[in-house]
């Protein structure tokens, strides 16, 4: 048995969110799993770090949002919410992020429980394992369950709105695999604003298939900063990518034959 925490952003009940946040917990718990859900909205989760998040740790003049939760952190005075979201965090094998895509990123309460959840001291900082590779999350699985309402081949290479593979990059990199998970690749339902029952079904299918392979599948394969491939100042070292190779896909090593990196 694993444990699992899904973490879902949408306001409507009745959205293709709820449905797929709703499916992946019964299908992970048929299978034998622990589930819990933070559905973020029906939480009424706060979105903003402010200085009441750190009530023991007010301070006159400026916030150093990094200083004050760093130690909020460490001597356990963070909010009860904060700290909540922690625990099942800390709890979990595998962290899944159920979302529309808005504005080409999470909605903001989405990115609003990262930014008060992932504090200095619990997921990054001097205090906690180094990033890209290690990482205080480490051991950890993770996937982002993404609707968009663009078609896929508007999202591809080519496509106007870019590579969902870029777009995603922060999550997958810049929180994931910082904090030292491993983030598996994204699930997606494009077209999702009319989703007739046929395609709805599909998606149902290749999100349970996706589900089924949570703890099996090959994660994404992020090069890690002590691997050699990057100097002093974190920067890649000329030549150890394949050529052409630009972008955030810099960072992919590139996968051998049999598709493991």
């Amino acid at each position: 048995m694993k444990k699992i925490l899904i973490v879902s952003a949408h306001p409507e009940p009745a959205s293709l969110t709820a449905a797929l946040t709703t499916f992946a917990a019964d299908r992970l718990r048929a299978a034998g799993h622990d589930v819990r859900v933070s559905d973020l909205y029906a939480m009424k989760w706060k979105a903003t770090v402010d200085a009441d998040d750190f009530p023991a740790d007010a301070v006159d003049g400026r916030l150093d949002v990094m200083a004050v939760s760093e130690r909020a952190t460490l001597a356990g005075r963070l909010s009860p919410d904060v700290a909540a979201e922690q625990e099942k965090v800390l709890w979990s094998d595998a962290v899944i992020l159920q979302f529309p895509l808005w504005w080409f990123s999470v909605p903001a309460i989405l990115k609003g429980w990262v930014d008060r959840v992932f504090t200095a001291g619990f997921a990054y900082g001097p205090a906690v394992p180094p990033p890209y590779g290690e990482g205080p999350l480490a051991g950890r699985r993770a996937l982002l369950s993404v609707t968009a309402g663009a078609g896929e081949p508007a999202l591809s290479d080519r496509g106007v709105h870019g590579r969902l593979a870029d777009l995603l990059h922060p999550l997958q990199h810049g929180l994931f695999f910082f904090t030292g998970m491993a983030p598996l690749e994204p699930f997606a339902v494009y077209g999702a604003n009319e989703l007739p029952d046929e395609r709805y079904a599909a998606a149902r299918r290749e999100y349970g298939r996706r589900l089924d392979g949570l703890f099996t599948d090959e994660p994404v394969p992020f090069r890690p900063l002590a691997g050699g491939d990057y100097d002093r100042a974190m920067r890649l070292m000329p030549g150890v990518e394949a050529p052409g190779t630009s972008g955030p896909a810099l960072h992919l090593r590139p996968r051998r034959a049999g598709g493991v990196g």
